[in-house]
């Protein structure tokens, strides 16, 4: 069974070169998770890098969409090894193509004096809330339901994550905050006149505040900041279930503003298991 462990393992093919796999049965999905290839970008980079670095911040272009039925060929270059930052650029490719452009920065673990303003909202412990499955293999617990609405998915603005199971390697761990940075929504749960709902990514970045267990409870939490044409753009957290500050995230997207068809909603709906 794979798991997401073993999904976030990227297979070196040649001198900073590496090859990625999909997600199960990716064939019924309708486009590449862009989490997955922040994750396995990451992972990449952080193979090239002295062990004692970890990332803290990580930005990414979604250039085109990716191909479900191949893998990531992820190739990475080396703009700096300094005294106390290294920082490295993945291109992953399909097909000769770019689809994403990841740059990702690393350094020894902080130690000193942290501050955390970041506003907070109260919210239900995870096991007070319903388990929803995932095909994106993190057990979930949404604090705004995922919904089928004005033939949109209205994605969750706010749930608790976990990953099965993973290694005691905080590489391992800093790829899985990257990859559920990606999921849920911040303009899923509004209503604004003449704003759509979240569509494909344009650009996300993630900093790595403090080290988290992927698999034990996290908390994302997102929440609309602006909009200008067809773009919006979001902010988020993830927390541990202490409330300790993991990650901070911002994303780009694009605003669907016309209703999909019926057919494209079924498949969705029937792929995240929402009614």
């Amino acid at each position: 069974m794979t798991t997401l462990g073993s999904l976030l393992e990227v297979e070196q093919v040649g001198p900073d070169r590496f090859r990625s796999s999909q997600l199960p049965d990716a064939s019924s999905t309708l486009s590449l998770y862009g989490g997955l290839v922040l994750g396995q970008a990451l992972r990449a980079a952080g193979s090239t890098v002295a062990p004692d670095r970890l990332p803290h911040s990580l930005h990414a272009y979604f250039l085109r969409p990716g191909l479900v039925d191949q893998p990531l060929e992820l190739e990475v270059e080396r703009p700096r090894d300094g005294k106390a930052f290294a920082a490295r650029h993945v291109r992953a490719v399909q097909d000769g193509k770019v689809v994403v452009s990841v740059d990702a920065s690393f350094c020894a673990p902080a130690t000193d004096v942290r501050y955390d303003a970041v506003p907070t909202r109260p919210v239900d412990a995870p096991d007070e809330l319903p388990g929803r499955s995932s095909p994106l293999l993190v057990e979930m617990r949404e604090v705004t339901p995922t919904r089928v609405g004005d033939r949109a998915i209205r994605h969750t603005d706010r749930c608790w994550l976990r990953a099965d199971a993973l290694p005691d390697d905080p590489l391992v761990h800093a790829c899985a905050v990257a990859y559920v940075s990606d999921l849920g929504g911040g303009f899923g749960q509004t209503d604004i006149d003449g704003v759509g709902v979240d569509g494909p990514s344009l650009g996300h970045t993630v900093w790595f505040q403090a080290p988290m267990r992927a698999d034990a409870w996290m908390l994302l939490d997102l929440w609309p900041l602006a909009v200008v044409g067809a773009r919006g753009t979001y902010q988020g957290t993830l927390r541990d279930e202490s409330g300790t500050l993991g990650a901070v995230m911002t994303q780009e997207v694009l605003l669907r503003d016309r209703a999909l068809p019926p057919d494209v909603i079924r498949r969705m709906a029937e792929y995240l298991g929402v009614d």
